[in-house]
């Protein structure tokens, strides 16, 4: 376990900065000295973890789940977060997500041959190609719940 430590108080406080100090006590009824000890690395708060309990409200309310990621990460699992909001909900079942599957890569592909014009990926590049990948990932989980919805109906 101490190897995971450091690591999950890094995104212990990665959560509470996202939500806010003072909005963090607030959901979690816990004071900022108690918090604060839940990410501290200092020895004598090595063994303190935030309660599950108090990381479901804070995810709730934050930008991004920082310790389940991190909990899953460190199980070597992908979690796959949709953090799309659109307008309206996209109909049409298999036949849609197979275009948007084809759109979404063409979109890489693109990114990918401008990205890789001068020989070398920035970091900025990186960023590009990788949000570029996790649409498509999204796209394929869209299709993969489509294609359980429609064997299911049959």
């Amino acid at each position: 376990m101490a190897e995971y430590t450091g690591y999950l108080k890094k995104h212990t406080e990665a959560l509470v900065k996202d939500v806010g100090i003072e909005a963090a006590c607030m959901l979690t009824g816990k004071s900022k000295a108690t918090l604060g000890r839940y990410y501290s690395e200092h020895d004598e708060h090595a063994d303190r973890f935030m309660p599950i309990d108090a990381v479901a409200r804070l995810e709730a309310a934050s930008s991004y789940p920082h310790v389940t990621s991190a909990l899953a990460e460190l199980r070597g699992i992908t979690l796959s977060y949709d953090d799309r909001h659109p307008n309206t909900e996209r109909s049409g079942g298999v036949n849609s997500d197979v275009i948007a599957l084809s759109q979404r890569f063409a979109m890489l592909m693109a990114e990918y041959q401008q990205s890789i014009e001068d020989g070398v990926i920035t970091v900025a590049e990186a960023k590009r190609l990788l949000k570029e990948t996790v649409m498509l990932q999204q796209v394929l989980i869209d299709m993969k719940l489509h294609l359980e919805t429609e064997s299911d109906n049959a």
